[in-house]
């Protein structure tokens, strides 16, 4: 690594003040950061000094990230080879012709194939996100005189995360601009937005291109549920129409995350296992992720009780609802977004019960949009500043409670 530190070194200077490149020392920066530690850091007593700052943040997130990214790639190219088999034939022209290039084959037992076909959408979906994102915050800091913060970089791994595959990549271009600029910068960059820039970006998309994202005709293989009806819309769509659709599916394959859905949402495992990682490294809260768990339970328990002859949504039980769309998601990467969530821990478990709440009133009392994490995130998200305003002012009045006694 030392070659590339003294071409850094070398080239700083025509990137700080007073070098020709000087407006665009935001974009060296953040190089410059990625790959080292900043040369200047607090040393004095009077600050309180910690091991994890937000690059090491933003990179243990990132890590959490692995196993929804693997699966993502590898049932990306199982539900593509599903659909050829099944007649139906999703790649475009270069896709099918860089696959062939590449030597793979539409065999869904073969996992080196499925995951090299996969790639051909997971990768220019996040190619595009961090070419857009990045160049937006690069343009942003520039103008501002700021740094180029490292917030993007998990936000630009959870907006591809949330997308369906055959999403054009003009829309994740625009998503993510939308995202970025309207979610984020607009109030001043990393740390002062008050919504998750990926969910903003993917309620535009959904809102603006339904037909493209919400799932109504996807390429799925036409015998998953063995229904001669089956039309190709996701397994969560499929329960809000008819109630014996999850009764001829499995719950441990979905669990698993061998289902059709948005790339990175099909794995409960999968985000199972990036839970455990926040919560030991202490960046995701297990309190919201409870909360949201404990709100998902009530609710779902409280409509089964209650019942409906004509909304088949009331009938489906607490478990079902966890490894359903992007509950489980949404639950551990987006609900414990440290920015847009409550920071007090009374207010983190009204939090997440609310999202849980939300989630299953949205996808149960309006069958026509089945799919509710993304709304109830970004709803509880505007209430979250409330909700740690009277968290904090009931600590102050135990406390001084306790003083005067």
């Amino acid at each position: 690594m030392q070659p590339l530190r003294r071409l850094m070194d070398t080239i700083a200077p025509h990137f700080e003040e007073g070098g020709r490149f000087e407006k665009l020392y935001p974009a060296y920066e953040a190089i410059d950061t990625l790959l080292y530690s900043p040369d200047s850091v607090t040393r004095t007593a009077s600050h309180v000094r910690d091991g994890l700052d937000l690059k090491r943040m933003m990179s243990i997130v990132i890590v959490a990230l692995i196993p929804c990214v693997a699966v993502a790639i590898y049932n990306t190219g199982f539900q593509a080879s599903l659909a050829v088999s099944a007649g139906a034939f999703p790649l475009e022209d270069w896709q099918s012709g860089l696959f062939a290039a590449l030597g793979g084959r539409f065999d869904p037992e073969s996992v080196l194939s499925c995951s090299l076909l996969g790639a051909l959408y997971f990768v220019p979906t996040v190619l595009v996100c961090y070419a857009v994102g990045l160049g937006i915050e690069i343009v942003s800091a520039s103008l501002r005189g700021h740094e180029v913060s490292e917030g993007f970089l998990v936000t630009g791994m959870l907006i591809p995360l949330t997308l369906p595959p055959t999403i054009p990549l003009w829309q994740v271009a625009l998503g993510t601009a939308f995202g970025v600029i309207f979610g984020k910068e607009v109030f001043g960059g990393t740390g002062m937005n008050f919504l998750n820039p990926a969910l903003v970006a993917r309620a535009f998309l959904f809102f603006s291109y339904p037909a493209d994202i919400s799932g109504d005709a996807p390429w799925i293989a036409a015998d998953f549920l063995a229904v001669d009806s089956f039309t190709g819309a996701t397994l969560l769509s499929q329960a809000a129409a008819n109630p014996e659709a999850l009764s001829g599916a499995s719950w441990s394959q979905a669990f698993v995350g061998w289902i059709p859905g948005s790339m990175g949402e099909t794995s409960a495992l999968a985000c199972l296992i990036g839970a455990g990682i926040l919560i030991v490294t202490q960046v995701g809260s297990w309190r919201s992720m409870a909360g949201v768990t404990l709100g998902t339970f009530l609710t779902a328990a409280l409509l089964n009780w209650v019942g409906s002859e004509t909304n088949p949504m009331f009938a489906v039980p607490f478990h079902w609802h966890l490894v359903l769309g992007g509950w489980a998601l949404g639950t551990v990467y987006m609900a414990t977004d440290p920015v847009s969530s409550s920071f007090t821990d009374g207010g983190r478990w009204l939090y997440g019960v609310g999202i849980g709440a939300l989630t299953v009133l949205i996808r149960s009392v309006n069958p026509a949009y089945p799919e509710g994490m993304m709304l109830a995130i970004l709803f509880m998200n505007m209430f979250a500043p409330l909700i740690d305003y009277f968290a904090v002012r009931r600590n102050i009045r135990r406390r001084l409670a306790r003083s005067a006694a």
